[in-house]
């Protein structure tokens, strides 16, 4: 071999090192700078952002292990911080008292985009407010909870048949991956007004887009503590290629859903059959064809798909994995199932039961509240969320934030903290939600499960998925 080749060799590998030595140094210079690290004003410092990936699959517990010691503390991360709060005040002033001061910040938006678009739960300002303005409209009519309570309804009694001959084969099944298909299948057929049949197994389509969805999801959320995702990216390697792939796939299959959708919309117009939320989005985008484009419904649907399929599927496994642990709880549900419903409630066939859970019967189980709401707590759909400071601000716990910073607060850390619930804070306990035997609420920013961004589900539909099959697993 040349000797000059074998030189520009050993020379271009001796540079590897000293480049990954250049590179780390900026970015620990860009994690210090100007961080204020000894000024008892700002809270106090633990690690960086990236220390978090030691304990990524533990991540929940330790951030409470960390809160316990001081409720609010900072994660230097490359040019800004990241406070992570557990207390209420603090919460409610971030979502509430000051919420035009705190928007969903540029790295947050960077890190969700590519998969989310410009749909309600990465967009600020006028965006946001006009997404808002039209889905609130929207879910409030008439027409289109009817039609969802139907939805739910059937796949409900689809899902005891399915878990009833899953337990007559006498194997075991993995119940929350039934659950998510039966909520993806739910919330499919009333975002699209299409059957994907999920829950069955008769879709390839379906489960091919299942998969996707989920991987991307997860692939999405490592983004936060991946230092080198944006790289990756640019090179389409790694994680970022699996991440694209799976997008290329999602964005093919909702594209073609939404063509199809709109072929068919003036033979729904003609029957004035609009009951599903693509539908209706697709009318409204008449008046403004140029910013509500296929883009923009693809954006819709998918923010709406990961606020109802992944919170529904994963409170309802939390909540059948605490009444396994916790026999007492599950009679006490199955005796006031009972009691309100009749002796028949376990003898009815799904379709029968389901017909029998009317809202007035909904509104009289009170302890099946308690327990949900229980499992919310502990097992909260988003266990953390948060804004980004648009300008200096001091939060009501004295400590201050600059401009750029993150505020994020740790739902599933405030669930066990003695101060805020007691010192059972950590058990299974309903009874803590009634008094005389009603169920009492709490203040949202104590109890923030339903006050996440990602969160769709209200208690009474979740009461209602719970009530429907509850009696024939346990009977």
């Amino acid at each position: 071999m040349d000797i000059n080749i074998v030189s520009v060799m050993l020379y271009s590998v001796a540079l590897v090192p000293i480049a990954l030595s250049i590179a780390f140094s900026l970015l620990l210079l860009k994690i210090f700078t100007g961080k204020s690290l000894r000024i008892s004003k700002y809270p106090p410092v633990h690690r960086t952002v990236f220390g978090q990936l030691a304990y990524f699959n533990r991540l929940y517990d330790y951030q409470t292990r960390v809160a316990r010691r001081t409720t609010t503390y900072r994660l230097l991360a490359p040019g800004h911080c990241e406070i992570y709060t557990a207390d209420p005040m603090n919460v409610e002033y971030v979502l509430k008292t000051k919420f035009e001061k705190y928007t969903k910040g540029k790295s947050n938006i960077d890190v969700a985009m590519d998969l989310f678009g410009e749909g309600i739960f990465v967009v600020d300002g006028d965006k946001w407010k006009k997404q808002r303005k039209v889905a609130s409209f929207e879910f409030a009519t008439r027409v289109l909870r009817d039609f969802s309570c139907c939805v739910f309804r059937k796949n409900s009694a689809k899902l005891v048949k399915v878990v009833q001959e899953l337990s007559a084969a006498s194997e075991g099944f993995d119940m929350q991956d039934v659950l998510m298909r039966c909520t993806l299948d739910s919330i499919f057929k009333v975002g699209f007004g299409v059957e994907l049949n999920c829950l069955e197994g008769s879709s390839k389509e379906g489960r091919a887009f299942m998969k996707a969805f989920d991987e991307a999801n997860a692939l999405t959320y490592r983004r936060y503590v991946d230092p080198a995702w944006k790289l990756k990216r640019l090179l389409k390697i790694g994680s970022e290629a699996r991440l694209r792939n799976n997008i290329k796939l999602i964005d093919n299959f909702v594209h073609q859903l939404i063509r199809t959708k709109r072929n068919l919309l003036p033979l729904q117009r003609e029957h004035n059959d609009k009951e599903d939320i693509l539908s209706r989005f697709l009318l409204e985008s008449e008046k403004e064809p140029e910013n509500m484009n296929d883009k923009y419904l693809r954006d819709i649907i998918l923010n709406f798909m990961i606020a109802g399929k992944d919170t529904s599927a994963g409170t309802l496994s939390w909540f059948l994995y605490m009444l396994c642990k916790h026999p007492l709880v599950q009679q006490k549900i199955v005796d006031e199932i009972t009691e309100v419903i009749g002796d028949q409630a376990s003898e009815a066939n799904p379709d029968c039961f389901v017909e029998r859970i009317t809202d007035p019967v909904l509104d009289q189980m009170h302890y099946l509240h308690a327990a949900l709401t229980e499992t919310l707590r502990l097992y909260p759909a988003v266990p953390l969320d948060g804004r980004c400071a648009e300008t200096d601000d001091v939060l009501p716990d004295g400590f201050h934030v600059k401009n750029g910073d993150g505020v994020y607060y740790l739902a599933y850390s405030m669930a066990r903290m003695h101060n805020i619930w007691g010192e059972d804070a950590e058990d299974f306990k309903p009874e803590r939600w009634l008094k005389d035997g009603i169920f009492q609420n709490e203040s949202p920013f104590k109890f923030v499960a339903f006050h996440v961004r990602f969160s769709i589900l209200s208690p009474p539909e979740l009461i209602f998925e719970a009530c429907v099959h509850i009696p024939s697993i346990f009977k």
